[in-house]
Order: structure tokens, then C-alpha cells, then sequence
């Protein structure tokens, strides 16, 4: 697809300017001012154009539980919320430990056509905490291994995995909860066991990427194993940045914490040791939450969260936020965005930074309206999602504005 988005304020992890951006065949192929081709043309004029957004840690429900999610809505929330690229979890039905599986999710994504997918395998088979053989069987599609929503408890199991993995050149994410401790103090929970995986981590010089990190404890873990030059890369969550336990002790996994570790996410953030943001995007159905299940659905809502609580306050630039939203989400993922560069990926997004909206969960695209930020108000919305030159979404009301 041809497209030329004109005029709009260019940014993204490392420039910030009003121009044009020429993208044919799905790549970018052209930067500048004035441009003028014979293609179809987005008036990007008061908007903000930056890279799209790649999600590290979603949960798109699919094989196993659509009445959650399927790959279909979870594509449409993707790309309302600006994702043209999402890594899903394994915990499906069946979970997510053969290439049939796998391949079977990363299929019906290409057929959709709105979002690139990777598909994690688990760590042990089919969430055993015992076999790992299938992990000799996964082709180079599967870039990341998770155990996500559990954490694989036998310490040599792990290191195995872990061993394996390095030899393929696989990334270990870690869900970091020890389930020995979880209904002691889920704080020491997952202090413990991000101390166990960075250690496992050193020991076998695997690639490991920290899941939805909560604690200033754990924060330390990973910035002290970073100085050391080991491999581990970490990403934090929205409402872990936006929500303290004093206000709004909503039931997530790992749980809301303290002011203290609140700021301690933002000042690594600020400080450069925050990889990512990862929205941890995991719907329910209005019955599963009251049974008390685990998750917000966030794939929506991220952007603005994150814009009016790191960069609406000052604490960081819309340069650093394309930086961890974007740039180095795409790399650890491995797909070819996140970067206003010629030769990358056409996927883009448009954004009003002055427009300031009230959440309202019932028009989630996602099957999921679970959210703690149902009437919160933010800055920041999604007006226009781009995926390869196409536009694959487009806020109600927006399309006079800005086509």
C-alpha cells in the first residue's frame, strides 16, 4: 500500500519535527517536507505522528478461551489503541507448546490482517513445570518462551529451559512469582523468584525479559544484572505506573503496589533502566472478574495512560515514551517497526496530544471491559492507526479532520 501522511509533527525515539512521511509497498521509503506523490493522502496537520505501538505482554485468549477474547478482537482493541504488533501468551486451551499452536494463531493474525503476532511457546510442556523437550521442536518463529501466569518453580527445570533456549537464540520471559509465597506476601514472591531467574540468567548467559515488573526490589534486581552486562531486558505496565494500592487495590497479577515502587518505576523509566511497556492486556468477562480473575483489559488505553502520567507530568519526553512503547519493544520482539527510518515498516499512528477524553470501558473494541480506569480522564487519544501504508483504524468523528 502507497500512502503519504503530510504535515504532521514527526516523532520518535530519536527526532522531532513537522514533515511528511511517504511509505510504498508497507515500507517508508521517503522523509521530507512538501512531498507530493500520486497515492491516497492523510493530512496529518495538527496530529502527531509516531511509530506504532508494540506490545510485549498481550493475551488475545485464542485457542481456548474466546469468550474472553479472540485473535479477532484482540486485533481490533490492538489497533484503536495504535498496536500494529503484539506478543500473546501461551496460557491458550490448548497452551501453546507445539508449532500447530502456534502456527495456528500466527495464521489467523496474517488473515486478519490488522496486526503482526507473535505467538510465545511455553517454557514446559503444555505448563507441566517438567518437560522441555518440545522446546528442541519450535522453528525460528518463536523468538520468546513464557510461562506466563505461573513461573516454572523447579530451579533445574528452569536453568534446562533456560540452556536450551540460549542455544537457540530464544528470549526466556519471566512471570517472577513464587507460588510457594504467593499466598504468604506476593511482594516476596516476586522478589524472590526475579532474583532466582536474573541468577539463572547469569549462570547460563540466556536472554531473559522480565515481565510486567512491580517492586522497587526487583527493579534493583534488573538494573544491577544490566550493569553487569547480562542480557535482561524489562518492561512495566501501565496501571503499575498510574495506580497505587492505597487508591485502587484492583485485582491484577502482579498486584497494585505502594507509592514508593510507584516512583521507583518512573525514576527507572526516567533513568533509562525500563525497556518496555508492556499493557499486560488480559480481558475477562464481567463473571470471571467477580470470581475474582486477575487482569485488566489495557491494549486500548495504554497511550494515553502512559502519556498523561509520564510525559503530561514531566517526567519524561514523547521521545523517550516512542522509545519504550516503540522502538525497543519492536527489537525485543523482532519485527521490523518502531522507527520513522526509511526502510522500516509503515506502521505509524496519528495522536492528539491535546485532547483530553474520559475513558469509557463500553466502547472498548476488546470483548473485555474490565478496567480500573473506567471514567478516568486523559490526554492523549488514538485518532488514526496505519499498518503497512493502509489505514486500518480511524476515531468516530475524526475522518473530516484528517483525511
Amino acid at each position: 500500500m502507497n500512502l503519504l501522511i503530510k504535515g504532521a509533527r514527526v516523532v520518535d525515539f530519536s527526532q522531532d519535527f513537522v514533515g511528511d512521511v511517504y511509505i510504498e509497498d508497507g515500507i517508508i521509503v521517503e522523509i521530507g517536507k512538501n512531498l507530493n506523490k500520486s497515492c491516497e493522502v492523510v493530512n496529518g496537520k495538527g496530529r502527531v505522528l509516531m511509530p506504532s505501538f508494540i506490545d510485549t505482554h498481550s493475551h488475545f485468549r485464542e485457542p481456548g478461551y474466546t469468550y474472553k477474547e479472540d485473535i479477532l478482537s484482540g486485533c481490533r482493541a490492538a489497533v484503536r489503541g495504535g498496536y500494529t504488533g503484539v506478543n500473546l501468551m501461551a496460557n491458550t486451551n490448548p497452551v501453546c507448546s507445539t508449532m500447530e499452536t502456534v502456527d495456528y494463531v500466527i495464521n489467523k493474525g496474517k488473515t486478519i490482517g490488522l496486526v503482526d503476532i507473535h505467538q510465545c511457546a511455553s517454557i514446559t510442556y503444555d505448563f507441566n513445570g517438567k518437560d522441555i523437550n518440545h522446546i528442541d521442536n519450535l522453528s525460528s518463529k518463536v523468538k520468546i518462551i513464557s510461562e506466563d501466569g505461573k513461573d516454572v518453580m523447579n530451579v533445574k527445570v528452569m536453568m534446562d529451559a533456560m540452556i536450551k533456549a540460549k542455544k537457540k537464540d530464544i528470549t526466556v520471559m519471566c512471570h517472577c512469582e513464587d507460588h510457594d509465597l504467593s499466598n504468604v506476601d506476593m511482594r516476596l514472591a516476586e522478589n524472590m523468584m526475579t532474583w532466582r531467574n536474573i541468577t539463572l540468567a547469569e549462570y547460563t548467559g540466556c536472554k531473559v525479559h522480565m515481565a510486567h515488573v512491580s517492586t522497587k526490589e526487583s527493579i534493583d534486581y534488573c538494573i544491577e544484572a544490566k550493569k553487569k552486562g547480562h542480557k535482561v531486558t524489562l518492561e512495566v505496565t501501565p496501571h503499575h505506573i498510574a495506580l497505587t494500592k492505597d487508591e485502587n487495590d484492583y485485582r491484577v497479577n502482579p498486584p497494585i503496589r505502594m507509592e514508593e515502587d510507584r516512583q521507583y518505576l518512573i525514576k527507572a523509566i526516567k533513568e533509562g533502566y525500563v525497556d518496555a511497556i508492556g499493557t499486560d492486556h488480559a480481558p475477562h468477562t464481567k463473571e470471571d472478574k467477580e470470581k475474582g480473575a486477575p487482569g485488566l483489559s489495557g491494549i486500548e488505553t495504554s497511550f494515553s495512560i502512559c502519556y498523561t502520567e509520564l510525559v503530561k507530568k514531566g517526567h519524561i519526553s514523547l521521545n523517550k515514551l516512542s522509545e519504550i512503547m516503540s522502538k525497543n519493544t519492536a527489537e525485543i520482539v523482532g519485527f521490523n517497526k518502531g522507527q520513522i527510518n526509511i526502510g522500516f515498516d509503515g506502521d505509524l499512528v496519528l495522536v492528539d496530544l491535546n485532547k483530553e477524553y474520559v475513558i469509557d470501558s463500553n466502547k472498548f473494541h476488546s470483548k473485555g471491559k474490565n478496567t480500573p480506569f473506567d471514567n478516568k480522564r486523559v490526554y492523549g487519544q488514538v485518532t488514526t492507526t496505519i499498518k503497512g501504508g493502509k489505514v486500518v483504524f480511524q476515531e468516530e468523528g475524526d475522518s473530516d479532520d484528517n483525511r
